[in-house]
């Protein structure tokens, strides 16, 4: 199944790329790797929620943002690809960073969010990764969530 027949029948399709909040590009292509930069759960340039996962984000909703914010790092790698996503060999690595009160624990959880939409997106011998869930005190204008992800390409 090509990857847009898996967006399409996941109901999805990547989302144009919120411009920077500061002075980076949403993803380098450096030979066979694409880097993203962090990516926050943005819909059409809006931050659904605010706050501190564990007080004013609950954790189910915090996955859901995480899923959000993968498919915008999913977004930004397909924009440095003539060939967009179909031209990802394998997801290597996903970072999820969690913005969380400091009782929070269950931060993989939250960024299993992230990592089951990329394997949905683009398969399990593609999309399967390695991964690093962080908690953090706070992350850019109070999102609960952020996704980087390092991609090979054919």
């Amino acid at each position: 199944m090509s990857v847009a027949e898996r967006l399409a029948a996941l109901g999805l399709s990547l989302p144009a790329l919120t411009a920077p909040l500061a002075s980076y590009v949403p993803a380098v292509r450096a030979g066979q790797w694409v880097f993203s930069a962090g990516q926050l759960p943005f819909v059409d340039g809006v931050l659904p929620a605010t706050g501190l996962v564990g007080e004013q984000v609950d954790p189910d909703l915090a996955r859901e943002l995480a899923a959000r914010a993968g498919l915008n790092a999913l977004a930004a790698v397909a924009s440095v690809l003539d060939g967009g996503l179909d031209d990802v060999a394998r997801v290597v690595k996903v970072v999820g960073y969690v913005a969380a009160s400091p009782t929070f624990t269950a931060h993989p959880g939250v960024v299993n969010g992230a990592s089951d939409l990329i394997v949905a997106v683009l398969g399990e011998g593609v999309g399967t990764h390695a991964r690093s869930a962080v908690g953090v005190a706070s992350l850019p204008l109070g999102s609960p969530v952020e996704v980087e992800v390092v991609a090979m390409v054919r």
